[in-house]
This record gives C-alpha cells, sequence and structure tokens, in this order.
C-alpha cells in the first residue's frame, strides 16, 4: 500500500529503539531504564489521579507542572517547556529552532534519533567527528553554522562535557541555538541550567524517564528563554495542545516533591556504575568514563557481535550499535546490584 504514501515517508530511515522481549528471568541491560521503581509519593499520586477526574481534559498549559519544574531549577514559567518524553519535546525543537539555511552541528557518535529528526524535517545538518577518546571538541564547532545540538553527558559513550567548555560553546555562537540534551546529567554530570539566565540562545532538555523512574509515564521538559520556549508552544500547539494526560501529570509533580528518594535512587545507580566499570575492567574491558546510567565498553580480544550474541544466549541483553567507529562496543546500562552480579558471570563464562 505504499503507493499511497506521502513522499518523504519512503526516504525515511526511522530510529530504532532497544528491543523489548518478553522473556522469564531476563536480565535486561539494553535500554537505559532505572532498576529502581519511582517514588511510593509517585505511586500515591497516580492511585488518587486515576478517578472520574479522567473524563476531562487535562491542563493543556501543565501550570502546576511548569511551577514545579521552575521551582526545582531556579528559572521562570515562561522559562519552562513540558511534552511527552525528552523525544517528542526534541522533535518540536528540531522543528522550531534548529531548520536554517545553515547546517545544523551534532557528533558523529551521538543520539541516533538526531539524523531521523533532521530527515523528517527536511534539516540540513554536519556531524562532527568525536576525537580518539570518543570526547566532543568544542574548538571543533566553530565557525558559521545554523544550530547546534549534542547530549551532555554524550550517549552511548557516556562521556560527560564540563560546564566551562559547554559555555564556550554557547559564547561562540550567540546568533545560533545551542541544545543540550541532559537526559542523563542526574548520574554525575553537569547541568547548564545555570547558563540559561546568561545566554538567550542556550536550551537544555531534559527527561524523567532515567533518573526519577518514569519512562513508562513519558514526561520531558525544556528550559531556556522565554523567547525559545514561546517558539515550542507555538508548534506544539499547532499540532498536539493537550501533550501531557493527567496521569503524567499527577507523577511528574510528585517525583519532584520526594528528594529524598530521588538523591537515593541516583546514588544507587552510580555506585553501581563504578563497581561495574571496576569488575570489567578487571576482565580486560576498556570502559569509558561514563556520567550517565550505562557504560560503553570493548574488549581487546573479544568481538562485541559475538558477545552480545553469548550474553543474549544466557539471558543477559546489551545494546550493541553496528555502526562506524563503536561496532566494537558494548552500551550496557546499570543494572540492580543483582543484575550486576548476573552480567560479569556470563561474561566471565564468555572470557
Amino acid at each position: 500500500m505504499s503507493r499511497y504514501w506521502s513522499a518523504v515517508v519512503s526516504e525515511l530511515t526511522p530510529y530504532v529503539p532497544g528491543e523489548q522481549p518478553k522473556l522469564p528471568g531476563l536480565v535486561k541491560l539494553n535500554t537505559n531504564e532505572n532498576p529502581y521503581g519511582p517514588s511510593p509519593q509517585v505511586l500515591a499520586a497516580l492511585r488518587e489521579a486515576a478517578a472520574d477526574s479522567l473524563r476531562l481534559y487535562p491542563d493543556p498549559s501543565a501550570s502546576e507542572l511548569k511551577q514545579t519544574l521552575a521551582d526545582y531549577h531556579g528559572v521562570k514559567t515562561q522559562e519552562v517547556f513540558v511534552g511527552n518524553g525528552s523525544d517528542e519535546v526534541l522533535a518540536l525543537v528540531f522543528m522550531a529552532l534548529l531548520k536554517h539555511e545553515a547546517p545544523l552541528l551534532f557528533p558523529d557518535i551521538s543520539y541516533s534519533f538526531y539524523p531521523v529528526y533532521c530527515k523528517l524535517y527536511g534539516i540540513d545538518y554536519r556531524t562532527v567527528p568525536l576525537d580518539e577518546q570518543m570526547r566532543i571538541r568544542p574548538g571543533d564547532y566553530a565557525g558559521p553554522c545554523g544550530a547546534i545540538i549534542f547530549p551532555n553527558p554524550n550517549a552511548p559513550t557516556g562521556i560527560g562535557l564540563g560546564l566551562a567548555a559547554v559555555e564556550s560553546m554557547v559564547q561562540a555562537h550567540p546568533e545560533a541555538v545551542v541544545v543540550v540534551d541532559e537526559a542523563y546529567v542526574d548520574f554525575g554530570g553537569d547541568s547548564a541550567v545555570a547558563l540559561i539566565s546568561q545566554y538567550p540562545n542556550l536550551l537544555v532538555v531534559q527527561t524523567l524517564s532515567k533518573s526519577r523512574s518514569l519512562a513508562g509515564l513519558r514526561v520531558g521538559f525544556a528550559l531556556g528563554h522565554p523567547d525559545l520556549i514561546e517558539a515550542l508552544e507555538r508548534v506544539k500547539n499547532s499540532f498536539n495542545s493537550y501533550p501531557l494526560d493527567r496521569l503524567s501529570l499527577a507523577g511528574a509533580v510528585a517525583s519532584f516533591r520526594d528528594e529524598a528518594y530521588f538523591q537515593q535512587t541516583r546514588q544507587a545507580v552510580i555506585d553501581s556504575r563504578e563497581q561495574l566499570a571496576t569488575a570489567l575492567a578487571q576482565l580486560g574491558f576498556e570502559v569509558l568514563p561514563s556520567q550517565a546510567n550505562f557504560i560503553f565498553v570493548r574488549h581487546p580480544r573479544h568481538d562485541a557481535a559475538q558477545l552480545a550474541a553469548g550474553l543474549r544466549a544466557r539471558s543477559v541483553i546489551v545494546r550493541h550499535f553496528n555502526a562506524p567507529r563503536i561496532s566494537q562496543f558494548l552500551r550496557i546500562s546499570i543494572g540492580s546490584p543483582d543484575d550486576c552480579a548476573a552480567l560479569v558471570r556470563a561474561l566471565r563464562e564468555l572470557l
């Protein structure tokens, strides 16, 4: 039935999410989900929201959530935008802010949704190679461009860029929007939110999926100058004026009211990451320094695809990218201590 498609559809190469197999006893370390459940306060708020009021539309402006995010991050409500996960927020960012005559710049090894959005919206782009240590070099982004976007910490490498380096990129392009995608920043990265008041061309995007254990609710947000936020609102309200449902709004607000739980689970993931990195280094893996809830590793004497297949045969799923420069790496999500121990046992058998 493809003869009925719009012309652009046949030209798309859609993003491929990490698989979600339904197998008993599976150790699932391929999609960067948090091993710890949401705050009990979130679950209580969801139970309360699952009421007769679901027959009514949600607040189209998400006022309570925007106020909560503004208070938490020390910004104004007009500097806050919310959407269905950071993927939808980013999709609106690409449409509203990143399509210009000059090309959009982003790393050659980065979030694989970026080129998908560019193809979807007809955005000219140029990838900027990471250095030999798989790091972003701010100086490589000098010169004319339409806009810049990069994850910090980067994905799938997990390597973070310091705040001074981020600021140097924003300063170097006062006429271009610089978008910092901070999906994993709560696991040890340096957030650029503190720079928003100084730079009207800076937009920071975050998600509640990772560090707040709410991947199943789909809540993301952007913080930036009101002019940038207005552009996002104009596109959103031309597309979907009720992006977040009542359950998502209730759960998202509640997640910011339990700071102790957030800090506890965030630190538990960080501790497990460092322990797993040490264990894999002892097995001979090269482990890139990560500030995310995953690690990126390779073994000098074992093919990554074969290792991934061997782990799968032992009911452990990790992510392997068959892509240039990273085909010998595995991206391993940080699971519970038991999950990490199971991974190390399986790797010992394979090696």
